[in-house]
């Protein structure tokens, strides 16, 4: 633990072990890119094409049961496992869209077995629209994080766009390697959280670059060893707001996941994935790929006298 001269406490030279947390996140990400490539991303009925049936059965059901029920009435089309969630409810998934005949005749068996409480709800979605809906997704996000990273670069300067756009993309690819690794739906409320996510990172990664533009205009930052204690400093400086911001919408995500519906479940999941990754790669991957941008345009400045 150290002090600078404005005694800021330092618990942790950051900048110093930022190689350390580059490995880390890389590997975090390549092994998630490896799962994308050989197992694919468990797509949901928004980008993928099918039908979602969604059952309320009313009363203790065994979903081994119903699965006979739809094999019986569906024989020929590959369907999810059945997997019960809330009171007395579960959903499958059908890798074609299904008739609503064979969706009636479905839930009349259900009714059959169950009784006459028993219900449905029903989502759908063609090729040409699942496919649109997958552009129109990425495109979304694309444009969200290259507007942050314009706004910051003509905020700021250059640099921090470059930190901010390495910052961003390990925002959005963090929580989809960790949906890939785990097997979770990716559905249009992931979509949702990524786009929530990119604000709540935006904001934490002004403000610690604001705190490193107000610092050099303070602290000597001539050599490479001031320039890396000036960010340490900052850091530290900014440390406890990032964490109280982060945590108070981390724990109601967190309620949301545990208590709320299956339905937002994904979408907590990922906000929470999301946060942690946000909070992490401002302090340490954005704020840390500004430090060797820096340091490299100090070397070459260098050279050229």
């Amino acid at each position: 633990m150290s002090y600078d001269k404005d005694h800021t406490v330092i618990r942790f030279d950051i900048v110093k072990n930022r190689r350390k947390f580059f490995i880390a996140s890389s590997v975090i990400i390549i092994i998630g890119l490896l799962f994308t490539l050989f197992q694919g991303l468990h797509l949901g009925v928004d980008f993928k094409a099918g039908t979602r049936l969604d059952m309320f059965i009313g009363k203790t059901f065994n979903p081994t049961d119903v699965e006979e029920v739809i094999k019986k009435e569906v024989p020929n089309v590959n369907f999810s496992k059945v997997t019960p969630y809330g009171e007395n409810q579960a959903y499958t998934r059908f890798d074609q869209t299904i008739s609503s005949d064979t969706l009636m005749k479905i839930e009349m068996a259900l009714k059959a077995k169950y009784g006459e409480q028993v219900s449905k709800q029903v989502s759908s979605v063609d090729p040409s629209i699942a496919q649109e809906m997958v552009q129109k997704a990425a495109i979304a996000v694309a444009i969200a994080a290259v507007g942050i990273a314009i706004y910051i670069a003509i905020r700021f300067q250059w640099l921090f766009g470059i930190a901010c756009v390495v910052g961003l993309a390990h925002d959005v690819f963090i929580p989809i390697a960790l949906f890939s690794i785990l097997g979770l739906e990716v559905d249009i409320t992931f979509i949702a959280a990524l786009l929530t996510i990119l604000g709540y990172s935006i904001n934490d990664k002004i403000v610690i670059f604001d705190r490193i533009r107000e610092n050099l205009r303070t602290m000597k930052s001539k050599t490479i060893p001031e320039l890396e204690h000036l960010v340490n400093v900052s850091l530290w400086q900014t440390m406890r707001r990032s964490v109280y911001t982060v945590a108070t919408v981390f724990f109601t995500a967190l309620a949301l996941a545990v208590l709320g519906s299956e339905s937002i479940q994904n979408f907590s999941l990922a906000l929470l994935f999301g946060l942690v990754s946000g909070t992490y790669s401002s302090i340490f991957i954005a704020a840390q790929v500004w430090v060797n941008l820096k340091e490299r345009n100090m070397k070459k400045k260098k050279e050229v006298m």
